[in-house]
């Protein structure tokens, strides 16, 4: 599936719409804005909390949570030491974990399961500033492949936010 994923401007948290390939809202990300660490609610239309993203303020490098019904489902960890691309480790429990590599800062870059391509995220399709596409294999988890796809900007693009 193809998503759309869109910041909000002047918002004072660091929010996204994230709507189909038609244009049609499907999530939203809300952005804590008085909170100690990045923290961001990932919900649906109705507001409904389908995961909850928390940064862990004294990891090594930048690490995220990704909870889904009070448990970790995924936690996202920015490389630290990476001699050509930087890479992002999706641990999931078990042994489905992800890695993401590309070029994060222009927003071209794959999600990984092994050297299998689970997602693509892309800005090359789109000319509007904050915005960029991504698209996910239809038997992925898309909440967490979503969630994960916000993990890596915030942690590439901390200020998009608070910019405008």
């Amino acid at each position: 599936m193809r998503y759309i994923l869109k910041q909000k401007l002047f918002s004072l948290g660091d929010d996204f719409f994230i709507k189909d390939e038609s244009g049609r809202d499907l999530y939203f990300v809300d952005g804590k804005v008085f909170s100690f660490g990045n923290q961001m609610s990932f919900q649906d239309l109705e507001r409904n909390e389908l995961a909850f993203i928390k940064q862990r303020v004294f990891a090594w490098g930048k690490t995220y949570e990704i909870i889904r019904n009070g448990q970790i489902a995924a936690v996202v960890q920015k490389h630290l030491f990476s001699l050509v691309h930087h890479r992002f480790n999706v641990d999931v429990p078990g042994p489905d974990d992800l890695e993401a590599e590309g070029n994060f800062t222009d927003h071209e870059y794959v999600f990984r399961r092994g050297t299998l391509p689970v997602a693509t995220v892309s800005k090359k399709w789109f000319t509007w500033a904050d915005t960029y596409g991504i698209e996910i294999a239809p038997e992925e988890d898309q909440v967490l492949v979503l969630a994960s796809a916000v993990v890596v900007d915030e942690a590439c693009h901390p200020d998009d936010g608070r910019r405008h």
